[in-house]
C-alpha cells in the first residue's frame, strides 16, 4: 500500500496507519489457519457445530467464519454485537449463524434477551457437539446476564459506576466476571462436555484472555474478594445481594484447574501488537523510522497523553532518545475518570462529551503547546470512541491557535471532559463509522 507523504500530508499519512492498523485486527485475517476439524455428520460420533459468542467484532467474526467453515458441514448459532456493527453484508445477506444487537459500554435488555438465548443453546449438548466461542472486546456489557438475586438494573447501575470511576479494564471485568451468570468461565461450564474452542480478538492490555470480554469460556484466576476490594477502592455502590454474594463466596467463578476446562483450545487471532506491528512495517516502508512503545500503556488518559507530548517534544528538539523524522506508536487502554467540575466553572461545565482518545489528545495539545512538526492522531479501533460518533481526533502544530481564534479555552474544555467539543469545531475528528472489529487504543505521533 502506498501511503501519503508524511511531510506534505501528514494527517492523510497518520489517518493511513490507523487504517491499516485496524485492517490487520479484521478477524478473517487470522481464523483460517486456527480453525478446528468440523465433527462427524454420520456414525456413532456425530455431533453439529453451535457458534456463541460477543463482542464488537462479533458480528464480523461470524461472517468471516460462516465463510471460512465448510458448506457442507452444519453450522449454527448466536453472536451479540453492538448495535450498528453488524458488517453491511452480513446484514443484507444473513448466513448460518444469527447475528443479534445490543447497547454498549452499559447494558440493556436486548443484550440481556440475548445472553439468556446463549445459556440456553449451550445448554444439553453432547461430547461429540463442538462449541466455537466468537470473543472480542464489548462483549462484558453485551453478554449481560445477571447473577442470581440481581437484576439488569442493578448491572447497569454498577458498570456505569466503573466506567465513571476511573478503575482499569481488568478491574471492571473482575467485577463484571463475579455478578454475571454467564461470564468468568461459566458459559464453559455450560456447554460442557462439548468439545470447546475459543477464538479471541485482545482489547486489553496484555492480551489475557480472563479479561477480554470478562472470559466467558475461560477460568478466572480471580476470586469475590478481589471484586469486592475493587468496588470499595473506588465506591462502586453495590445492592444486598452483590454485596452478599461477593461477601459469601456465592458468587465465585471456575478457576484454573478445574476438570471442565479440560481439553479446550483457546486462539488469539488479533491483537493491539498486531495492528501496531502493521502499521509500524507500512510506515517504515515508506522511509520513516518508526518506534513502537507498547502495547499496554494504561493511566488517566490526559496524563498519558502529557507523557507523549513530553516524549515527542524531546524528539523534536534534541533528537532523543529517537531521531527524527520518525513515528511513535502505541496502545493499550486509557481511562477518564469523570470528576465533577471546577468550582466557579459556571453554569453548564458538568462533563461533556468525548471518549478516551480525544481526552487524551487535548491533554497533548495543552502539553505540546503548539510544537513545530509534531502531529497526532488518536483513535479507538473500533471506530467509536467511548460512545461518541467519532473514532478519535488528531492534533497539529497550529491546533491551539486555531482554538483560540475560535475562543475556545483547552484547559476549560478538559477540566469539564468536553475535548469532543474542541475538536469538533476545529474539523479534527477522525470519523470512520464502526469498523466491525477492536483491538483498543492506537496512537501515532509523527515528528518531523
Amino acid at each position: 500500500m502506498s501511503l501519503p507523504s508524511p511531510t506534505t500530508a501528514p494527517r492523510d499519512f497518520l489517518r493511513a496507519l490507523y487504517d491499516i492498523a485496524v485492517q490487520r485486527a479484521l478477524p478473517a485475517q487470522g481464523m483460517a489457519a486456527v480453525l478446528p476439524t468440523p465433527p462427524d455428520t454420520e456414525g456413532p460420533r456425530r455431533g453439529r457445530t453451535l457458534v456463541l459468542g460477543a463482542g464488537k467484532a462479533g458480528g464480523a467474526m461470524a461472517a468471516a467464519l460462516d465463510a471460512l467453515w465448510p458448506a457442507h458441514a452444519p453450522l449454527s448459532g448466536l453472536v451479540v454485537t453492538r448495535y450498528g456493527h453488524l458488517p453491511p453484508a452480513y446484514a443484507a445477506q444473513p448466513g448460518r449463524i444469527e447475528v443479534v444487537e445490543g447497547r454498549h459500554p452499559v447494558p440493556d435488555a436486548a443484550g440481556r434477551a440475548a445472553a439468556g438465548r446463549i445459556a440456553d443453546l449451550a445448554r444439553g449438548l453432547g461430547a461429540h457437539d463442538l462449541v466455537i466461542a466468537l470473543v472480542s472486546g464489548g462483549g462484558s456489557a453485551l453478554l449481560s446476564l445477571p447473577a442470581a438475586g440481581l437484576t439488569l438494573e442493578d448491572k447497569q447501575a454498577i458498570n456505569s459506576a466503573l466506567l465513571k470511576s476511573g478503575a482499569a479494564i481488568d478491574e471492571m471485568n473482575c467485577v463484571r466476571k463475579h455478578l454475571s451468570a454467564i461470564k468468568g468461565g461459566r458459559l464453559a461450564a455450560l456447554c460442557a462436555p462439548a468439545r470447546l474452542v475459543t477464538l479471541l480478538i485482545s482489547d486489553v492490555p496484555g492480551d489475557d484472555p480472563a479479561v477480554i470480554a470478562s472470559g466467558p469460556t475461560v477460568a478466572d484466576p480471580s476470586a469475590c474478594a478481589d471484586a469486592l476490594a475493587i468496588c470499595r477502592r473506588y465506591g462502586i455502590p453495590l445492592p444486598p445481594a452483590a454485596l452478599a454474594g461477593l461477601e459469601s463466596g456465592a458468587f465465585e467463578t471456575p478457576k484454573p484447574g478445574d476438570a471442565l476446562f479440560a481439553g479446550h483450545a483457546v486462539h488469539l487471532i488479533a491483537t493491539p501488537q498486531q495492528s501496531l506491528e502493521a502499521a509500524a512495517a507500512a510506515a517504515r516502508a515508506a522511509g520513516i523510522e518508526t518506534h513502537i512503545l507498547s502495547d499496554e500503556i494504561e493511566g488517566e488518559s490526559r496524563e498519558v497523553g502529557k507523557v507523549h507530548a513530553a516524549l515527542a517534544r524531546a524528539v523534536a528538539r534534541r533528537g532523543a532518545p529517537f531521531t527524527k523524522p520518525c513515528v511513535i506508536l502505541s496502545g493499550g487502554e486509557t481511562t477518564v475518570t469523570v470528576r465533577a467540575p471546577a468550582a466557579g466553572a459556571g453554569a453548564g461545565a458538568g462533563p461533556g462529551r468525548g471518549g478516551r482518545a480525544t481526552e487524551f489528545l487535548l491533554g497533548c495539545a495543552i502539553a505540546l503547546q503548539g510544537e513545530p512538526g509534531v502531529h497526532v492522531l488518536a483513535a479507538d479501533t473500533d471506530g467509536i470512541d467511548g460512545i461518541e460518533d467519532n473514532a478519535g481526533a488528531i492534533v497539529t502544530p497550529d491546533t491551539l491557535a486555531r482554538a483560540a481564534a475560535l475562543g475556545i479555552k483547552p484547559a476549560e474544555m478538559l477540566d469539564r471532559h468536553d475535548a469532543y467539543h474542541f475538536f469538533a469545531p476545529l474539523g479534527d475528528l477522525v470519523v470512520t463509522g464502526p469498523t466491525c472489529t477492536n483491538v483498543n487504543d492506537f496512537r501515532a505521533l509523527l515528528v518531523l
